[in-house]
């Protein structure tokens, strides 16, 4: 079972209403792991560990609880974000996202160097009112703040806890845990 569930729109902060878990398994069952990239209990995402790059996964649930969309880091370029794969894959849908939420193993990035524009900025385009994330990126590789971005836009933005261990296991060798 998760604990510790949190959740902030706005500058706010406090528990999740809904109570542990419903957040991350909402409408359908999306828990997948908390990298989310995978079914069942693969790994969080198809590629091997990096030093350079997080291994993320991202999955666009509708509010039905349809799964829209999966993305992993890396999938088709080496500078693939799993937010951006995910996105992408939906064309022009990707601009009416406002029911759906996007669950993602880590907050999408604010800063990014290899493309013009960085996750949490396509969030906000895309119309995503909320937000789901195991972890925040730490300060490693680029400053985090997507979650503090999207939460300044008024997305909604869910973080469990309970999750970030797993998480951050198949980013072990970034870390250097």
């Amino acid at each position: 079972m998760v604990t510790g569930t949190r959740t902030s729109a706005g500058s706010g902060a406090g528990r999740d209403r809904r109570g542990p878990g419903r957040t991350w398994r909402r409408r359908g069952g999306e828990r997948r792991g908390p990298g989310l990239a995978g079914a069942g209990d693969r790994p969080v995402a198809p590629q091997p560990p990096s030093r350079t790059a997080y291994s993320v996964g991202a999955i666009i649930v509708a509010a039905d609880g349809a799964v829209l969309a999966v993305g992993y880091s890396r999938e088709t370029s080496p500078h693939d974000h799993a937010e951006e794969v995910a996105m992408a894959k939906l064309g022009p849908a990707a601009a009416g996202l406002g029911g759906a939420t996007l669950y993602s193993s880590l907050e999408p990035c604010r800063f990014r160097a290899s493309r013009p524009r960085p996750c949490a900025e396509l969030v906000i385009e895309a119309g995503l009112r909320r937000v789901v994330i195991a972890w925040l990126e730490p300060p490693v590789l680029a400053a985090g703040g997507g979650a503090a971005m999207l939460r300044k836009a008024g997305v909604t933005v869910v973080e469990i806890p309970g999750l970030a261990a797993e998480a951050r296991a198949v980013n072990a060798a970034i870390l250097g845990e």
